[in-house]
C-alpha cells in the first residue's frame, strides 16, 4: 500500500518552499487527500504546485494558523487524519530585522494549531484517535553552532543563536508539551539547509544564481567558510512523509543530506556549473564573488547526524549535493518565468538584517 493512501492530509504552509515539494510528493506518490493551508505571505506561491490545478484530491484554503476560528472550522469540514505544520517564517535576516512576525507566526501560530488539533482530535472516535498524527516540522539552527567536529542528534541540547531559531525552538517546545501533557501524538523533525527547485530568491542558492546570470556581485557573509549541510527538497518531502506514515509519536527525527559544504564552496559549485550550462561572455562567474559584513549572531557549523531515521525507517537522501545541485542550476535556468514573475511582483534582492534590534516591529504590527 501507498504511503498515506485513503488518508486526509493537513499542510499547513503547502505553498512554501517545502511545503509546495511535500504538497507536491503527496499528490505524485501517494494517494492522500491534501489540504494546503497557507495565508500567502510574500514566500508563498501557488505556481510552485502546478499539478494541483483541477486536481481531484488537492484543496486549497487561504488561512493564517493563527486564525483559531478558521482552523477549527478546516478541521470540522474536511476531517483530517495527519496534520503535517510547515506553516513558519523562516529567514533568519528578517528576523533580526522584524522578530515579531517570527514569533506570532511560529509560537502563537504553532500554539493555536496545536490547540485546535487537540480539540478536533479529542473528539474522534477511538479508532481514528489512535490513527490521527501531528508532524512539526523544524530545523537544526534550534541546535546552535557546532565545533568543528561532531553532529547534532535529536538529543543535543537547545542553543538558538537568532529570533527565528529561537522561535522554532519555542513551537518544537510546545509541540512536546502537548504530547507530554495532553497526549496530542505528535512527531518532531529538524531538517538541514534545503535546497531545490521553487526556493524563494532570497535564499543563498538561487539568490546566487539569480545574481550570476545578471553578472552582478555575489556577496559572501564574512570569511565563507560557515558550513552547512544541505538536503534537497524532494528529498525532505519523502523523509517527512515517511514519517508521518511511520514515525513512532513523541520522538523527533533529524533530517539531513550528509552533505557538508562551506558557503563558499557552495557559491563556487553554483559558479561552475552556470558557465558549464550557460557560459557568460564575461568569463568566469566566480570573478563576481565577494565577501561582506557578516550577519549578527552567524553560526559557524551545522551537521545532522540522521541515522536514527536512516535505522528505524529505512530513509536516506537519494541526491547528492553535486547531483542535487546541478538538477537545482538546471531547474532555474529552464523555469525563469517562475522566479522573473517574484521579481516583477517587487523583490529587489537588497540585503536585509542589518538591524541592531533598534526599531523593529512589535509583535501585532
Amino acid at each position: 500500500m501507498m504511503p498515506l493512501n485513503g488518508k486526509t492530509v493537513f499542510v499547513t504552509g503547502g505553498a512554501g518552499f517545502i511545503g509546495s515539494a511535500v504538497v507536491r510528493y503527496l499528490l505524485d506518490r501517494t494517494e492522500a487527500n491534501v489540504v494546503n493551508i497557507d495565508k500567502l505571505t510574500y514566500a508563498g506561491n501557488l505556481d510552485s504546485i502546478p499539478q494541483a490545478v483541477g486536481h481531484k484530491r488537492y484543496v486549497f484554503a487561504k488561512v493564517d494558523i493563527c486564525s483559531g476560528t478558521r482552523l477549527r472550522a478546516l478541521f470540522e469540514r474536511y476531517q483530517p487524519d495527519v496534520i503535517m505544520n510547515l506553516a513558519a517564517e523562516t529567514h533568519v535576516d528578517r528576523s533580526i530585522d522584524g522578530p515579531g512576525k517570527f514569533i506570532q507566526t511560529n509560537v502563537v501560530g504553532t500554539f493555536t494549531l496545536l490547540q485546535e488539533a487537540l480539540h478536533y482530535w479529542h473528539n474522534l472516535e477511538t479508532s481514528r484517535r489512535s490513527a490521527f498524527r501531528l508532524l512539526h516540522v523544524s530545523t537544526d539552527e534550534v541546535y546552535g553552532s557546532l565545533g568543528s567536529v561532531g553532529l547534532f542528534t535529536e538529543t543535543t541540547p537547545y542553543d538558538p543563536s537568532s529570533p527565528y531559531s529561537a522561535s522554532k525552538a519555542a513551537s518544537d517546545h510546545l509541540v512536546r508539551a502537548w504530547w507530554k501533557t495532553y497526549g496530542l501524538p505528535a512527531i518532531v523533525t529538524n531538517c538541514s539547509n534545503n535546497y531545490g527547485p521553487f526556493h524563494f530568491p532570497e535564499k543563498l542558492i538561487p539568490h546566487i544564481i539569480i545574481k550570476a546570470l545578471a553578472d552582478e556581485q555575489l556577496p559572501i557573509y564574512g570569511d565563507g567558510q560557515n558550513i552547512r549541510d544541505w538536503l534537497f527538497v524532494e528529498d525532505h518531502a519523502s523523509a517527512l512523509a515517511l514519517v508521518a506514515e511511520r514515525g513512532s509519536v513523541g520522538e523527533t527525527y533529524n533530517v539531513g543530506g550528509r552533505s557538508e559544504r562551506t558557503n563558499l564552496e557552495v557559491v563556487e559549485a553554483v559558479c561552475t556549473l552556470l558557465d558549464q550550462m550557460e557560459p557568460s561572455r564575461q568569463g568566469s562567474r566566480r570573478r563576481l564573488i565577494s565577501f561582506v559584513e557578516d550577519r549578527h549572531g552567524h553560526d559557524r557549523r551545522y551537521a545532522i547526524g540522521a541515522g536514527k531515521i536512516e535505522q528505524e525507517l529505512g530513509w536516506r537522501a537519494r541526491e547528492t549535493f553535486e547531483s542535487g545541485i546541478a538538477k537545482t542550476v538546471r531547474w532555474y535556468l529552464e523555469n525563469r518565468g517562475w522566479w522573473q514573475a517574484i521579481i516583477q511582483r517587487g523583490y529587489d534582492g537588497k540585503r536585509i538584517g542589518l538591524s541592531h534590534g533598534t526599531g523593529v516591529a512589535s509583535i501585532d504590527a
